[in-house]
């Protein structure tokens, strides 16, 4: 199987804990016989190409534009990571899986995977949202963001723990069917060396003391800070303690000058970058490794001290939860409290047996379940199902990404020409060239019949012999199929009359609610006649009626006036008598 791997680090690049996975699993996957190149960025005076054990590099640089933006940046060495894989797949041909490590290569991987119609997958190292414990600026959403991207377009997605499954899952509501949990590894014969123990050891300790040893980025989500802290608690319960500090990052300075502040400059070394050789012999000299992680999706550091036969305190989170069984194989402190890293460093350096104990069971654990040649298998399964899937889809990497043509311009031809193209035939006969095609040539067929050579009829000769027995056997089919057929029109034949008989049934049905119809139709209508005759009649009478309720009208006036008269009259006579009577009496 030919894998590309894209990862913005790689050895000598070491940022973090990606870039000893990517090399680690892809030199494990070279030594079960696959091919892999990993396409990453540039570092230092590191080759540009080279085979690293069987490991194909191609590293490349990053566009120039000046930019203090470090998603620009990201997006720019991305575009040379596409740049270097198109030129690796026209020089290869097909490549049967793309693998992107975390969301700095997520651009490339997406761009890649829909141009050539390759299966993708991711590992997601980390996420945005854990690392910074939530997400709370415009670029933690946007790198959030980005990691959905990926996740999305990914086929499988890998999570290093449950942890870290149940991360992705909640985040990116990614399906969990989707996820695989594929743990990190180490190899435990690169802590398996002779080298001067005691000389090594007085580089950093006295010979009475013991050696707390912390490795890694100094960033808050690592927890240094809280060893710091806790250094002047431990020095104060086991005064001969010795602290070595590796690794850098924005947090060195501040960590430097607490330790000035508390005093404690003999008790802290700081020893900045560290090699992989001296550190994996730190391991070994080392007393305790110290990992308080606050945020840690698996704790590859942890597997290495183990390894190395060096008691380990965790804190109580994440991968390395699931990693240390508390006493067994690993000492378990409260996430983020210092009293309880001091109290599990304490232990150690007092109980020697506890000590070995735990010597003993984490070598055991990391031989049983974590090495890389265990992880690569787990990856190569994974990788089968997915092609599995993929096989006879367009995804299907068997099939050939440039699939080979009768007739072809050469690759060094970039457009085309009215030039004849020369080609040679199955029989190799040289100088055999076919004329551009014509326009209305609309067929295959029709253009490879347009064929102008001194061979043409030997070559149309071949052709058709080559074409006959396929035509002959469909010609043997359809002579099969013929009485099959003369039967089924035979059925549909005698089917007929009684399919006439059927729809003579249904027009007579069909007729008889419309002589119905009509005979109701005309009683409405009569009715409607009847009834506008009577409606007549009845305004004739009315109309008759008219001059009698007038003539009626004035003679109830002409009585009402005669009867106003008399009492008028009678009244007036009333009044004349009274006057007299009136004037008598005077």
């Amino acid at each position: 199987m030919r894998i590309l791997m894209l990862s913005w680090e790689y050895p000598p690049k070491n940022i973090g804990g990606l870039s000893t996975h990517v090399y680690n699993l892809s030199h494990a996957l070279s030594a079960l016989d696959h091919e892999v190149h990993v396409i990453t960025c540039e570092e230092g005076i590191a080759p540009i190409e080279e085979v690293d054990n069987g490991v194909f590099v191609h590293r490349v640089t990053p566009y120039k534009i000046q930019t203090d933006d470090f998603t620009k940046w990201v997006m720019q060495l991305n575009f040379a990571i596409i740049e270097e894989a198109v030129r690796l797949i026209r020089k290869l041909g097909n490549v049967d899986m793309i693998h992107a490590h975390d969301w700095l290569s997520a651009y490339s991987a997406k761009a890649l995977k829909w141009s050539y119609n390759i299966p993708m997958v991711c590992t997601m190292h980390a996420t945005e949202t854990g690392r910074n414990n939530g997400i709370r600026t415009e670029m933690q959403r946007y790198i959030s963001n980005v990691e959905w991207t990926l996740t999305y377009e990914a086929w499988k997605v890998i999570a290093c723990s449950n942890y870290m499954k149940q991360q992705i899952v909640g985040t990116f509501s990614t399906p969990e069917e989707k996820v695989w949990i594929i743990p990190n590894g180490v190899n435990p014969r690169l802590f398996s060396f002779d080298f001067d123990w005691l000389s090594f050891r007085r580089q950093y300790a006295m010979d009475d003391e013991k050696i707390v040893f912390f490795v890694g980025r100094h960033v808050f989500e690592k927890g240094v800070q809280l060893l710091i802290e806790a250094a002047p608690k431990i020095v104060a319960g086991y005064n001969k303690t010795k602290f070595v500090i590796a690794g850098k990052g924005p947090m060195t300075e501040e960590l430097k000058a607490r330790v000035r502040s508390m005093g404690l400059e003999s008790k802290v070394l700081f020893v900045g970058y560290m090699d992989d050789e001296s550190r994996n012999k730190l391991y070994r000299v080392s007393n305790a490794a110290v990992f308080p992680s606050l945020y840690e999706p698996f704790g590859i550091v942890a597997l290495e001290a183990m390894a190395a036969g060096c008691p380990v305190v965790v804190s109580d989170t994440g991968g390395l939860s699931e990693l240390i069984k508390h006493r067994e194989n690993g000492m378990k402190m409260i996430n983020g409290l210092t009293d309880s890293l001091k109290d599990n460093v304490l232990q150690l350096l007092y109980d020697d047996g506890l000590a070995n104990y735990i010597k003993e069971n984490g070598a055991k654990t990391v031989n049983e379940n974590y090495t890389w040649d265990r992880v690569a298998k787990l990856t190569l399964k994974m990788y089968d199902q997915i092609r599995e899937e993929a096989a006879g889809t367009e995804w299907d990497t068997s099939v050939d990404l440039f699939k080979s043509k009768e007739a072809f311009v050469s690759e060094d031809k970039k457009e085309e020409t009215n030039e004849p193209v020369v080609l040679e035939n199955n029989n190799k006969v040289e100088n055999e060239i076919i004329q551009p095609v014509e326009e209305k040539a609309d067929t295959i067929e029709e253009k490879e019949a347009v064929i102008i050579s001194p061979s043409a009829d030997k070559f149309i000769e071949e052709k058709v012999v080559k074409e006959a027995p396929k035509a002959i056997e469909e010609a043997e089919e359809v002579v099969e199929e013929a009485p099959k057929a003369a039967e089924e029109a035979e059925e549909v034949v005698e089917e007929a009359p009684k399919a006439a008989e059927k729809v003579e049934k249904i027009v007579e049905e069909t007729s008889k609610p419309e002589k119905s119809v009509q005979v109701q139709l005309e009683k409405t209508q009569n009715s409607i006649s009847s009834q506008e005759t009577k409606k007549e009649n009845v305004s004739e009478e009315i109309a008759i009626d008219k001059p009698v309720e007038e003539n009626t009208k004035i003679e109830v006036e002409a009585v009402t006036k005669n009867r106003r008269a008399r009492k008028t009259t009678a009244a007036s006579k009333q009044t004349t008598a009274r006057s007299s009577r009136t004037k008598s009496k005077k």
